[in-house]
């Protein structure tokens, strides 16, 4: 008596297609977690920035004259590179401040991270709102 080894080829492909089922779930699953992630660096800069124009505001008893980047209270690159920190409004007693997407994560959901002197957390330029970003 013979023993056949091996697979046939209807073995194979439905081997390949369940394959492809299984990557065409996980695949898109996996994104959205990497930028998850990548969007809590985001977070985690805007709130730094914040605190560093708080201190900015306790030693001089004004938020005008703060700027980000080599020679400024805080770096305008968020610890790893995913957003890019900026100060878009700021006077005597109010500060806007902005994390916009770069890198890998430009064309996010969320779009750009905004935060003021009062705690007001919002999104710009996204398809998400802030309640989902945030």
């Amino acid at each position: 008596m013979k023993t056949s080894r091996g697979f046939t080829l209807v073995e194979l492909m439905i081997a390949v297609a369940v394959v492809g089922v299984l990557a065409a779930i996980a695949l898109p699953s996996y994104r959205e977690y990497i930028a998850n992630a990548r969007r809590a660096d985001g977070r985690a800069g805007i709130l730094s920035l914040a605190q560093a124009m708080e201190r900015w505001y306790t030693e001089r008893g004004t938020y005008a004259g703060a700027t980000v980047g080599s020679t400024g209270i805080h770096s305008n690159k968020s610890s790893q590179g995913y957003y890019t920190l900026s100060i878009t409004v700021q006077d005597a007693t109010t500060f806007t401040i902005r994390a916009a997407p770069a890198g890998a994560q430009t064309g996010d959901a969320c779009g750009s991270f905004t935060y003021t002197q009062a705690g007001t957390r919002g999104v710009t330029g996204g398809t998400r709102g802030a309640a989902e970003c945030w």
